[in-house]
């Protein structure tokens, strides 16, 4: 499904602060399960996410996606390809306040030019599925950690993506809604979709819906785990 070839990447480039977040990676990642990439933090896993999410493009190297090479394209041509394979959980959630719940679920999906209608039924639909359906009139700012997470999910999915990036998606919550985010995430791949997460913490990593644990230190794959 993508894979990586050779791909580096460095930030501030050519610069005395040059920063090399990632080197050499060759990676292959198949449809299907949940895959985490692990590692304490600086370790490269967020920058790689966001390489493997059509987020960033790589330093060197190449990225592609069933066979399709994406490290090269238009950035017109990236945009369309990030939104209609990929959802996004990012670890600060991202929700935009002062809109509602229903407002930022359908916010992604805008672009794609979908019927009113159709796109108000899909988001209230997943709003429904993540016990959230009383909340759509709610401003997300008054959401409790658990629910903003939830939130966010839902947005991820309001394009029907096959691939969903989680971005340390359990760092703000307890155990327990740790675990229930897990299990939600867990489902997903029940439907087909495939799911990334970044994470340092061993409740994910050791979690039984995980199928494949990428271990990164210092910008490189230190260790590759069937689950």
């Amino acid at each position: 499904m993508i894979q990586l070839d050779a791909v580096s990447k460095a930030f501030n480039q050519g610069q005395p602060n040059e920063c090399r977040a990632l080197r050499d990676i060759d990676l292959r990642l198949e449809r299907g399960g949940i895959t985490v990439f692990k590692g304490p933090s600086g370790s490269g896993k967020t920058t790689l996410l966001t390489l493997v999410g059509c987020l960033a493009r790589p330093t060197a190297g190449r990225i592609t996606l069933d066979g399709r090479l994406l490290s090269n394209l238009p950035e017109r041509f990236l945009t369309e390809v990030r939104r209609h394979t990929f959802g996004f959980v990012f670890q600060q959630f991202n929700l935009i306040r002062g809109l509602t719940v229903l407002e930022n679920v359908m916010l992604p999906a805008y672009p794609l030019g979908r019927p009113y209608r159709e796109l108000l039924n899909a988001a209230r639909d997943l709003l429904d599925r993540f016990g959230l359906g009383a909340k759509a009139a709610s401003k997300v700012e008054w959401l409790s950690g658990g629910e903003a997470q939830r939130t966010a999910l839902a947005r991820a999915l309001i394009n029907d993506p096959a691939v969903v990036i989680a971005d340390e998606p359990t760092a703000n919550l307890d155990s327990a809604l740790s675990r229930e985010v897990l299990a939600l995430l867990g489902e997903l791949t029940v439907q087909g979709r495939t799911v990334f997460i970044s994470s340092h913490d061993p409740l994910v990593f050791e979690a039984a819906q995980v199928n494949r644990v990428i271990e990164l230190h210092d910008g490189q794959i230190v260790g590759d785990r069937r689950c």
